[in-house]
């Protein structure tokens, strides 16, 4: 550890309080119109280091027994997930649940604080009291005390793990936007049939060239999913996907495992699967979508597209996952978008039995979803489309991944002072050129 540093009480570099204080005053809370921001526990630890939106409102009379806290607060959970921790972009409440930190400006960077906060949750969380549901005194994080530089380092070392933060909210914002483009030419082409009602109309379809547009029909025709483009055919899920395809692993032998907490609720990629001795559990490999047949999963969204193997690599994982597979001529990546479709999703939960509580998907309900199902000519075109999207969302995670292991990696090394500034930076540009 560097002269620089020396051990220090986090309470004096700022204030530590709850966020909802009695004996607080208001303070300049009148200046902020209503209703307020509050700030749930879920909203910290879902916020990937910087809370930017919110799910609730705050009334002016519940303001009278909270704390507004002004942004750049940093926000730690003390129930639950304890020491998650997230910074304010706008004034908020929180609960009790909730602390909040204000740096003082002269001693402390609060993005440091922060940090130091992530490297040190392990030890942080070591304080903990209680069985059913642990908790942490508010006495005991101001009582916390650690090495800490001088400002200046402090900053310094902040803005190069925000710069790694910052790459990676860009690489997830990039993924959000390229699904978004995926799904709703998807929905255009499959859903509405816009380039069909646009060639009705004596319009030139969007966003495709002539030869693509004259691919499609220029009518629409009744069918008993109402009506779909003159020429398609119209046929059951069960007919055009596999459902569960048959994939062989020897029960016993050591294979990769993916269970459900690794898939998202949101986007088609997933967490790295472990190895795990081969047991009972869905099989697939790249090309498949996996789609979680059980409440609340799937009411959730958890759904994901396999393109993270080896050729050939088969894997395995919870037995609450259903895999589909399309059949030529639809393009593998479709799969993922149909599970997407907030109609095919409504479809999959009212196929839903089972007790209250362990519902779920019956697969010959299921099945029977109608799809509107294009000529071999225009699900290649839209293949042509969509796969260059997949792989690009593929690689930008990727990137993410490295980019976190580094700076879960770089992180405790930096804020302990094991590591000096230079040296991670040489990290850093490693693993970027």
């Amino acid at each position: 550890m560097s002269s620089e540093w020396s051990v220090q009480k986090i309470s004096t570099l700022g204030d530590f309080d709850r966020g909802k204080s009695k004996h607080r005053p208001r303070d300049a809370a009148h200046l902020y119109g209503g209703p307020y921001p509050f700030i749930q526990t879920g909203d910290v630890t879902n916020a990937y280091g910087r809370i930017t939106h919110f799910r609730q409102s705050y009334s002016e009379a519940g303001l009278a027994q909270s704390y507004l806290w002004p942004a750049g607060t940093l926000a730690i959970t003390i129930a639950a997930n304890i020491a998650e921790t997230a910074l304010l972009t706008f004034p908020a409440c929180f609960p009790d649940s909730v602390v909040g930190f204000t740096a003082d400006p002269r001693k402390a960077d609060v993005r440091f604080i922060e940090y130091l906060f992530q490297a040190m949750r392990k030890q942080v969380k070591s304080h903990a009291y209680g069985s059913a549901q642990e908790n942490i005194n508010l006495e005991v994080l101001r009582k916390l005390e650690f090495p800490i530089p001088s400002l200046n380092l402090q900053t310094k070392i902040a803005d190069f793990l925000t710069l790694i933060d910052d790459r990676i909210t860009l690489l997830r914002e990039t993924n959000a936007t390229l699904e978004a483009i995926a799904q709703a030419l998807f929905k255009s082409w499959f859903v509405d049939f816009e380039p069909v009602r646009a060639k009705m109309e004596g319009r030139i379809p969007e966003g495709m060239d002539e030869d693509t547009a004259r691919l499609f029909p220029d009518a629409l025709e009744e069918s008993e999913l109402g009506l779909v483009p003159k020429g398609w055919r119209v046929a059951t899920l069960a007919d055009t996907f596999d459902i569960n395809p048959t994939r062989k692993l020897s029960k016993g032998s050591m294979a990769s495992y993916l269970d459900m907490a690794s898939v998202a609720t949101n986007g088609h990629c997933v967490e790295a699967p472990i190895e795990r001795e081969m047991g009972s559990g869905a099989k697939f490999q790249n090309g498949d979508t996996l789609l979680a047949r059980i409440t609340p999963c799937l009411e959730n969204g958890k759904s994901a597209f396999v393109d993270f193997l080896a050729e050939g690599q088969i894997v395995w994982g919870s037995t609450e996952f259903l895999v589909l597979r399309p059949k030529t001529p639809l393009p593998h990546y479709l799969g993922y978008l149909l599970c997407r479709h907030q109609a095919f999703r409504e479809y999959a939960i009212q196929s839903m039995s089972g007790t209250s509580g362990r519902q779920r998907i019956q697969n010959d309900v299921l099945g029977r979803y109608l799809l509107a199902v294009p000529d071999i000519e225009i699900a290649a075109v839209f293949a042509g489309v969509i796969e260059p999207v997949q792989r690009s969302i593929a690689a930008n995670h990727q990137s993410t991944q490295i980019l976190a292991s580094l700076r879960d990696t770089l992180l405790p090394r930096l804020i302990s002072g094991q590591l000096r500034l230079p040296e991670a930076e040489a990290h850093l540009e490693a693993v970027t050129t």
